[in-house]
């Protein structure tokens, strides 16, 4: 999964008629469309002013670049993993 993030106070919807907050944990937020279900955000109270954005769901250009691979020692099989890309194995 890609994903990419801002400050709360940063992010501008075009509407939010769909949108739909999951909290699985205390003080874990997942937001997503009511509509088709696909993940959009997720955000914590520990990080108030932040949310986690999946970059799938934002519309090109998006000026994106990856700069880093996480959980790469779970990865399957057919994923090729850039060696240029800063590695992360487990959780730092």
């Amino acid at each position: 999964m890609a994903a990419s993030g801002c400050a709360w106070s940063d992010l501008e919807f075009d509407s939010q008629a769909t949108l739909r907050w999951y909290e699985p944990a205390a003080g874990v937020f997942y937001g997503f469309c009511g509509t088709c279900g696909a993940t959009l955000f997720w955000r914590t109270d520990s990080q108030p002013d932040h949310v986690s954005i999946a970059a799938g769901t934002l519309d090109p250009p998006t000026g994106l670049v990856t700069d880093s691979a996480w959980w790469t020692s779970e990865a399957s099989d057919y994923h090729v993993l850039d060696p240029a890309l800063q590695n992360h194995p487990t959780e730092p």
